[in-house]
């Protein structure tokens, strides 16, 4: 028989983390309890989950990357990205990513805090003058109609930066979804004054090249290692339980092999994702999060690609689950910057310091994954 492999993360900590393992475990569990076929079967049709999202809200899995001085749970990245992870695995159709990051991104420039799902738009927001917004129009920006507020960069006339926290007052919202069927709106922003708690200075890991981008692709990168796990584990179960010529198809060298495969991929870019998690606040993250997005994204195709051989045409009926999750990862390697952005980015990170600095820049990438925190970003 086959059995789907151990979690790669539990590869990559030099000690077990039994606090992170239980809080997988109980994720899974209230996840899995909310997030039913009904649950995604509603949500795909536009269905907002507002028992999921009160769920995760009441145990306090929007705050897990705040301080607890900030009123939040403190966790570490790493165990962040297990959340993420879970959320991935489970399709969970709901700003899960978007808030814990939004959130911990402003009280990390020392905002006040924040109700309700927020949102993160990676475009560019102006500002006519002081505190007052230009017309314009940010597009893609996730569940912006749930959220109550979008977290963006805004610049001033002088090209100065700052964050910015948009109230749902402050825009229009055209409604967009994506191949998952998740929002994905076109936001058009209108000439209006923020608050004066609205607009603070940019912190340090925002101040790059990518900006609010380089966050989204953390999430993207989490969400789709947690959904490839799911794919993987739903076509060994379907192999083990479908029978051709009198034994199961998982017996059949051939499926085997495309398992295999399946399972390499996972594995791989599971790896990259756990190295992102422990590169978080260095600064090995932003060349970190370009190699995971850029390997989760890779892996993305080939892992719903033989998970949907394995499962025939079951796995594209709308009874079964696996479409709800490769439809996410097909949506999610595209989004925050695709393969060929985030592989880009890593090309121009290794060449601004030279063929001689790239190993040493490995080992510190090591370094960070192996709990070595580094410089702040």
């Amino acid at each position: 028989m086959l059995h789907a492999p151990a979690s790669p993360q539990a590869d990559l900590q030099s000690e077990p983390n039994d606090f992170s393992a239980i809080l997988a475990e109980q994720t899974d569990r209230l996840l899995a309890q909310h997030v039913t076929p009904a649950c995604l079967k509603a949500a795909d049709g536009g269905v907002f989950p507002a028992a999921a999202w009160e769920a995760v809200s009441d145990a306090w899995l929007p705050l897990a990357l705040v301080p607890e001085a900030a009123g939040g749970v403190g966790l570490d990245a790493p165990a962040a990205a297990q959340i993420l992870r879970r959320s991935g695995y489970h399709a969970l159709p709901a700003p899960l990513a978007e808030t814990m990051l939004g959130l911990a991104l402003w009280s990390a420039a020392g905002g006040a805090a924040v109700e309700g799902p927020v949102s993160l738009a990676t475009g560019l927001l102006r500002l006519a003058f002081g505190t007052i917004l230009a017309e314009g129009t940010m597009a893609h920006v996730p569940w912006a109609g749930a959220a109550g507020h979008v977290l963006a960069i805004a610049e001033a006339p002088d090209g100065a930066r700052h964050l910015a926290l948009l109230p749902r007052a402050a825009y229009t919202i055209v409604p967009r979804r994506n191949l998952a069927n998740e929002p994905r709106e076109t936001l058009h922003i209108g000439t209006a004054p923020l608050g004066p708690d609205a607009l603070l200075p940019l912190p340090a890991p925002l101040a790059g090249p990518d900006g609010l981008m380089l966050f989204g692709a953390f999430a993207r990168a989490q969400q789709m290692a947690g959904a490839m796990e799911r794919c993987l584990d739903l076509a060994v179960a379907y192999a083990n339980e479908r029978k051709q010529f009198g034994k199961p198809i998982g017996r059949f060298q051939a499926v085997q092999q495309m398992l295999a495969v399946a399972a390499g991929e996972s594995a791989a870019a599971g790896a990259a994702a756990q190295v992102a998690a422990t590169a978080w606040n260095t600064d090995q993250f932003p060349l970190a999060v370009a190699i995971a997005k850029a390997r989760c994204g890779e892996a993305a195709g080939k892992v719903a690609e033989i998970c949907h051989q394995v499962h025939g045409a079951m796995g594209f009926t709308q009874e079964h689950v696996l479409h709800f999750i490769t439809r996410r990862l097909w949506a999610w390697r595209d989004e925050c910057g695709n393969d060929a952005h985030w592989q880009e980015r890593i090309g121009r990170m290794v060449c601004a310091q030279g063929g001689a600095a790239l190993w040493p820049r490995l080992v510190a990438l090591r370094a960070a994954a192996n709990g070595d925190r580094g410089t702040q970003p």
